[in-house]
C-alpha cells in the first residue's frame, strides 16, 4: 500500500465502484502481515514512500520466498539484495517474474508502472572495477526508487584525468554516490570537484592493510571536503536510498 493506491482506493468507494466491506478488507491488511518468521511490512510505503526491501543475507530461500509472496499480493514493487546465486535460482523458479541481476546480487520485480520521482540525476562513480557490485547495487537500487540515474565506472584516482575526462556529468548532477576501496580517496576528491552531495560508499576491496573496507570508511569519515557523508562498508543499497530521499521532486 502507498499514497497513490490509497488515493485510488479511496477513489473508487466515492465512485460507489467499491464497497465499504472491499475497502475494509484491503486496509485491513495493514500496517503488517504477520508470518511464521516475519512482520511483513505492507504499508511502508505509505508511511516512507518506499516499499519494505528484503535482506537476502541469513534468510532460507523458502523464508524469502514467503516474504516475497506477501509483498507480491499486497500489489507493490519487490526488491530483494544480497541473493546468492543458490538462492536467486530457486526464487525465480517460484516466481518466474522476477528479473536477476547478477552482479549487482538482486531481483526485482516491478507490478505497477516506473514513476520518475527524482529532479536531478544521481551519478554513480566507482574508483575500479573490483567495486562494480556494490556500484551496480547502488545504480539498480536508484533507479528501481524512480530516479534517472549516469554510471561512471573505473575512474579512480590513481588515474585521475578519467575522472576529470566526466567532469560534467558530475557536476550536472543533484546527488553523487562515491563507491571506492583501498583508501577510498576518490569520494575526497569527487567532494572537491561538484557542489552537491556526495555520498561515500566503502567497499571490502582492497589488500591486508585496508582491513575489509575499514580503512576505506575511515579515510571517507575523516573527509576534508564537507559535502562528503558516509555510509556503511559496501552499503550500496542504504547510499541509494538517501541519495533518493535526497533527490525527491
Amino acid at each position: 500500500m502507498d499514497r497513490d493506491r490509497l488515493h485510488a482506493l479511496l477513489e473508487s468507494f466515492a465512485r460507489g465502484d467499491l464497497r465499504s466491506e472491499e475497502v475494509v478488507e484491503a486496509l485491513a491488511r495493514l500496517p503488517f502481515q504477520l508470518l511464521a518468521d516475519a512482520r511483513v511490512d505492507t504499508h511502508r510505503a505509505l508511511r516512507n514512500g518506499f516499499p519494505e526491501v528484503v535482506l537476502a543475507s541469513g534468510k532460507t530461500a523458502d523464508q524469502i520466498a514467503r516474504i516475497v509472496d506477501v509483498l507480491r499480493q499486497a500489489g507493490g514493487d519487490v526488491l530483494v539484495t544480497r541473493v546468492t546465486p543458490e538462492q536467486a535460482s530457486v526464487l525465480c523458479k517460484q516466481f518466474p517474474q522476477l528479473e536477476h541481476h547478477t552482479v549487482a546480487r538482486l531481483l526485482m520485480l516491478r507490478q505497477a508502472p516506473s514513476v520518475a520521482c527524482g529532479r536531478g540525476v544521481i551519478t554513480v562513480v566507482s574508483a575500479g572495477t573490483s567495486d562494480l557490485p556494490v556500484a551496480e547495487e547502488a545504480a539498480l537500487v536508484a533507479e528501481f526508487l524512480g530516479n534517472k540515474v549516469e554510471r561512471i565506472y573505473d575512474a579512480g584516482v590513481a588515474g585521475l584525468h578519467r575522472l576529470l575526462a566526466s567532469l560534467d556529468a558530475l557536476r550536472d548532477a543533484a546527488v553523487v554516490i562515491a563507491v571506492a576501496g583501498m583508501e577510498g580517496a576518490l569520494a575526497s576528491v569527487v567532494g572537491g570537484l561538484v557542489a552537491v552531495p556526495v555520498i561515500a560508499v566503502p567497499t571490502s576491496v582492497g589488500y591486508g592493510a585496508s582491513f575489509g573496507g575499514v580503512a576505506a570508511l575511515l579515510a571517507m569519515l575523516n573527509s576534508c571536503a564537507a559535502n562528503v557523508t558516509v555510509v556503511n562498508i559496501d552499503n550500496g543499497f542504504g547510499a541509494a536510498y538517501v541519495a533518493s530521499l535526497i533527490n525527491r521532486a
